[in-house]
């Protein structure tokens, strides 16, 4: 199984993604959406990056709500201790350990394109320990990779790539179906509400803006273990490549996400 590394994030790449995260902060705002949050809700984001999104639910619990934002890149947290509010508290922390927080403590905790990073063992401590410090009743919610239905660009890597008789890295390395989804929320206690697939659409001007924004998503995982002549080699074949997607708003790639929302018992 690849090894996700959370050592290869640099000051560069966290600032990159701040500035670049505009598709994973508009589908986490559908995320949050479908939870239905509220004003006056204790809101745990885990995965929070540089804390867009965090800030943006900060505004909707309002004063009478909190968010804590934890997230296991220190460079990341950071930037989102920038993004000043009373009622928002930023931590470095991560998705299978929360115990620094108390049992029904939360009345919604959300991962957003989070969980395709952790392992089997890593996913089902991070669910277990989000419907441990949950409220009966409370809320869930996480965007995530889809195995049965990888973003377009992901089979034309994984080509290229195999063509170099490399592995790819990055994003793909554990994805879940959506029978694979509600399974692991029924072994960790949530009922499920609803496990789907969206797909969204995006326009590049070229590659060299998908490597940057890939490369800032993966905290430096992506094509880590290629060597420089490598990288140009993948990034000029896959340049050729996409020109036939482009169209007169940019290249054009679709990216497929589970969105899941489920609850705890109310008791």
């Amino acid at each position: 199984m690849t090894t996700i590394s959370l050592a290869l994030d640099t000051p560069e790449l966290a600032q990159a993604y701040e500035h670049g995260s505009d598709r994973q902060f508009n589908h986490g705002k559908l995320l949050i959406a479908a939870l239905g949050v509220r004003s006056g809700q204790r809101v745990l984001d885990v995965g929070a990056g540089t804390g867009r999104l965090a800030a943006h639910v900060a505004e909707i619990v309002g004063a009478e709500g909190s968010v804590v934002a934890i997230d296991p890149l220190p460079l990341r947290v950071d930037i989102a201790r920038q993004k000043t509010r009373a009622n928002l508290a930023t931590a470095v922390g991560r998705a299978e350990d929360l115990s620094a927080f108390a049992t029904r403590s939360f009345d919604v905790v959300y991962l957003n394109s989070v969980l395709h990073w952790l392992n089997d063992d890593q996913k089902q401590r991070a669910l277990s320990e989000a419907a441990r410090v949950l409220k009966p009743g409370g809320k869930l919610g996480f965007s995530t990779g889809s195995r049965e239905k990888p973003h377009q660009i992901e089979p034309l890597q994984r080509k290229i790539l195999a063509e170099l008789g490399k592995e790819a890295r990055g994003t793909n390395a554990h994805k879940l179906t959506v029978d694979e989804v509600r399974e692991l929320l029924q072994r960790t206690g949530f009922i499920a509400d609803t496990v789907e697939i969206r797909t969204f659409v995006d326009h590049a001007a070229d590659v060299d803006e998908i490597f940057r924004q890939t490369g800032a998503g993966s905290f430096g995982n992506h094509l880590a273990q290629l060597s420089p002549e490598e990288k140009r080699e993948v990034r000029d074949r896959l340049a050729r490549e996409l020109e036939a997607w482009r169209t007169p708003q940019g290249i054009r790639l679709e990216r497929n996400l589970i969105f899941a929302i489920a609850h705890t018992a109310g008791n």
